[in-house]
């Protein structure tokens, strides 16, 4: 067996199923999970009936191996979607590649990009390549860092910065070894938007040391305020740097959409970046499914959807924020749809008991970084995803309120 497989950590789910199975939860209590980030507002009737459409009147559907660049129409929608959302110009053919979700596209990147270390194994910290990433995280970069022969750098966020990464804390020695730079923004879980003047250190740091940066912009279309979160190719644009040079961003249907279990989204940048990820792609066998595309295509060319998706969150935060923020010390996020929220005590027991006693899922900040030189960065916050409709995320808040104030 691939002995770099030692090295993963049991998925923060898994640990939260460890943590629950010694109690039962309160049986005169419907369950009520604020625990896992999967979208479930109703998916749109639309793309649902592209999907069938692609079944029953397109003979080729299911009947025919897909190409891994996906077909014309779906990258000149990709294009198209660029244009109107960021004011962006982008070669369909040359930047852009189809992917199925990020998850898997963050993966297989991160695959196409570290060279390993020698002997084919991260265990000599001093040669290892390097992957940094943002701390607290989505796991999937520090098992695809470790899978690829790479050492994970975590990168804490500052709480007096609005979450921001403290990228200024990194040493020159790490940005040496560095191969691949993983940013998030809207951020998962804080909903932190990374301002043009720190994509212009990136960016810099970028040139200087050589390394790729990744962009996973899965939230880019939840969000709270009047202006739209920046993307990391329109601040590449808006800083000169056309050619998107060593840079890939990552799109998704799932949040946008709400169609988590089509598994669509793409990938844009570095033109050279993309043709070596193509090459990687189709040895893979990770081709987007013609009836995929299909749905996709009708997703992309929509924004009405994307608008009204939006207005059910924002109305649904404004309900549930101020409820919890009579107990807990929580905000609201520049965008995304997860509350980061600071509570009282260990955020391992508080979620323990919450469960139990309010049969209320959340999940513990702690779980979702690693421990630093500070100590761990999700200590003391529980990550509170508001997907459900929003009468039963009220109900929730409610029980939370009830909860706080019947703790000691």
């Amino acid at each position: 067996m691939n002995p770099l497989l030692s090295l993963l950590q049991p998925y923060p789910f898994e640990r939260l199923r460890q943590l629950f199975a010694p109690t039962a939860p309160n049986p005169a209590l419907r369950p009520i999970s604020l625990g896992m980030g999967e979208p479930k507002h109703p998916t749109p009737a639309f793309i649902q009936q592209a999907m069938i459409d692609a079944i029953v009147s397109t003979p080729s559907g299911l009947s025919s191996y897909p190409a891994t660049a996906g077909e014309p129409r779906l990258r000149d929608a990709f294009a198209g979607w660029l244009k109107l959302r960021y004011g962006l110009d982008v070669d369909p053919a040359t930047q852009m590649l189809p992917v199925n979700g990020s998850r898997e596209a963050l993966f297989a990147l991160t695959q196409t990009i570290v060279n390993p270390a020698p002997g084919g194994g991260s265990a000599n910290t001093d040669q290892a390549p390097v992957v940094v990433c943002p701390n607290p995280f989505y796991q999937i970069y520090e098992g695809a860092a470790l899978l690829a022969g790479a050492q994970p750098y975590f990168v804490p966020t500052v709480e007096s910065r609005n979450f921001a990464q403290d990228w200024d804390s990194v040493p020159d020695a790490v940005w040496a070894r560095t191969q691949l730079l993983i940013v998030c923004s809207p951020g998962n879980p804080t909903g932190a938007v990374m301002p043009l003047s720190e994509w212009e250190k990136l960016f810099a740091l970028s040139d200087r040391f050589g390394f790729v940066i990744a962009s996973d912009e899965c939230y880019s279309e939840i969000y709270f305020r009047d202006e739209p979160p920046l993307g990391g190719m329109e601040a590449a644009a808006k800083l000169g740097r056309s050619d998107f040079k060593n840079l890939v961003s990552f799109t998704s249907l799932s949040k946008r959409s709400n169609v988590p279990g089509m598994r669509s989204g793409f990938v844009a940048g570095d033109a050279a970046i993309m043709k070596q990820f193509l090459l990687y792609r189709t040895y893979h066998g990770s081709a987007m499914s013609p009836v995929v595309q299909a749905a996709s295509i009708a997703a992309w060319r929509d924004e009405q959807h994307v608008i009204e998706n939006r207005a059910l969150y924002r109305s649904k935060f404004a309900q549930v924020t101020p409820l919890l923020a009579e107990v807990l010390e929580v905000a609201l996020p520049d965008a995304g749809f997860y509350l980061w929220a600071k509570v009282k005590g260990n955020d391992t027991d508080f979620a323990r008991d919450l469960h139990a006693l309010y049969n209320v899922t959340v999940l513990p900040g702690s779980y979702l970084a690693r421990d630093g030189h500070s100590g761990n960065p999700g200590a003391q916050r529980i990550r509170m995803a508001l997907v459900a409709e929003t009468a039963e995320c009220v109900e929730a808040a409610q029980r939370i309120v009830e909860f706080v104030k019947s703790r000691p």
